[in-house]
């Protein structure tokens, strides 16, 4: 493996036909999955080391449901569980070697929802989404591991230790309407732009991190 080769960091989420998960608690799971891996990778250190020195941090999300689930949990990977939520984080493979048992699971069929509206965010950090855009939570969750990823990045160690105290909680909403988003786009805040490769334009602000001490953290817009 070389560290210009193209690699991934492949989640999965359980999505059982009787008891899917709210949408909300998948996309905060699948933000904390990565920044469980960030912050500990234990023995993927390598890998995780040759995913990040690609300068991309591509992420895609599948969906598992009965023996399926339990194929991937049988494989090296680390699972979140987050109120409805059940996201299990792999090592990052290259784009064309994913394990067999995670290759053959769908990326499609992630059409979740929210059976109430989430209340107000528990506490910074907190990954607003861009209310322009229309995406399967599937995508939407990728797009929240990176805003946590960026987040992360950001942050300093001291800042680290104390997200990592709070058990690396973050709060996913959408924001309240476009003006407020570009707000935040234009605050200096971690800004996810997506690359396009499925459902929405190249270029695409989908997320943007927010926490106090993120305020002018990055260049601006």
């Amino acid at each position: 493996m070389n560290e210009t080769e193209l690699m991934v960091l492949p989640l999965v989420v359980r999505i059982e036909r009787a008891a899917p998960p709210e949408r909300t608690d998948a996309l905060e799971a699948a933000a904390m999955a990565v920044l469980s891996l960030l912050d500990d990778p234990g023995e993927w250190a390598a890998e995780l080391h040759a995913w990040q020195s690609t300068g991309k941090i591509r992420k895609v999300v599948r969906r598992a449901r009965g023996a399926e689930w339990r194929r991937a949990a049988a494989l090296p990977g680390r699972t979140i569980e987050h109120r409805t939520a059940e996201v299990r984080v792999h090592p990052p493979v290259p784009l064309d070697a994913w394990p067999k048992d995670l290759a053959r699971l769908q990326v499609g069929g992630t059409e979740l929802s929210d059976t109430a509206e989430p209340g107000e965010p528990s506490g910074p950090p907190v990954l607003w989404e861009n209310p322009r855009l229309t995406m399967s939570a599937g995508k939407a969750m990728a797009q929240a591991g990176h805003a946590a990823q960026l987040a992360w990045w950001a942050s300093d160690e001291a800042e680290r230790a104390t997200w990592r105290a709070d058990g690396l909680a973050v709060s996913v909403r959408a924001a309240p309407d476009r003006d407020d988003f570009d707000a935040k786009v234009a605050a200096g805040l971690p800004v996810v732009r997506d690359a396009g490769f499925t459902e929405i334009e190249p270029g695409s602000c989908t997320f943007v991190a927010e926490a106090p001490w993120l305020l002018g953290r990055v260049a601006r817009s």
